[in-house]
């Protein structure tokens, strides 16, 4: 059993449908997705010592199979630089999530690299009755939230399929660069895309996946948040 089945066949066992951030990322890894480096601490001090080995700055986010958004919990802390700092986010985190919801299971904090600031850009799928799994694709902030200027293709997608799919937003020319803004990896966005359509025709029991932000740079991408429901 390779590391994706045994993630998806982990979280059946536990009658769960959505997996934890953790488990998003190590499937999404697999499929040769870009993510920042991260470990899972359960103490203060592991905290500290994994933050040490990864480099500052950090993020810090609560990990627990009940708390779905995080934020809303008081789950995340973003830009620590300190030791001091993560020690403290990790003590808040945790007293927050108990506070959320008494009888949430909290299994730690994820201490993770601070990606880079980039052009944030959104990677999306769910898997429709009709159609079978499809793939969406849009610029980050308001262009997704209040525009809606995001682009659909069912799976599977192929490099060309994936670059229509990023051309065809209204707002492309933002990342092909414009006035003051350098343009993007598009290979490297395309074959997110292609990656992400792999593993859903080869996972079937995927009913959404959700990649927001994923960073794109001038050289490359990084994915630094994943949410993946399974059937």
């Amino acid at each position: 059993m390779n590391t994706v089945d045994k993630i998806i066949s982990q979280a059946r066992s536990e009658n769960r449908k959505a997996l934890l951030e953790p488990e998003a990322k190590a499937i999404i890894k697999e499929y040769g997705i870009t993510i920042p480096k991260y470990q899972l601490a359960t103490n203060e001090k592991e905290a500290s010592k994994i933050a040490q080995e990864i480099g500052f700055p950090i993020v810090a986010k609560i990990v627990s199979p009940e708390i779905i958004h995080k934020s809303d919990a008081g789950g995340v802390k973003v830009g620590l630089n300190t030791v001091a700092d993560v020690e403290a986010a990790y003590k808040t985190i945790m007293e927050n999530a108990k506070k959320y919801d008494p009888k949430a299971t909290l299994l730690g904090v994820l201490i993770m690299e601070m990606a880079p600031k980039g052009t944030e850009v959104i990677v999306g799928a769910i898997k429709d009755a009709q159609f079978g799994a499809t793939l969406m694709f849009g610029l980050g902030g308001i262009f997704v939230e209040v525009l809606k200027d995001v682009t659909f293709k069912i799976a599977p997608v192929n490099i060309e399929e994936a670059k229509e799919m990023i051309n065809g937003l209204k707002a492309a020319a933002l990342l092909k660069g414009h006035r003051n803004t350098d343009p993007v990896d598009i290979d490297a966005l395309a074959q997110v895309l292609v990656n992400v359509s792999n593993l859903l025709i080869e996972h079937p029991e995927i009913k959404e996946l959700d990649l927001n932000p994923v960073m794109a740079y001038a050289k490359g991408v990084n994915t630094v948040d994943a949410r993946i429901i399974l059937e």
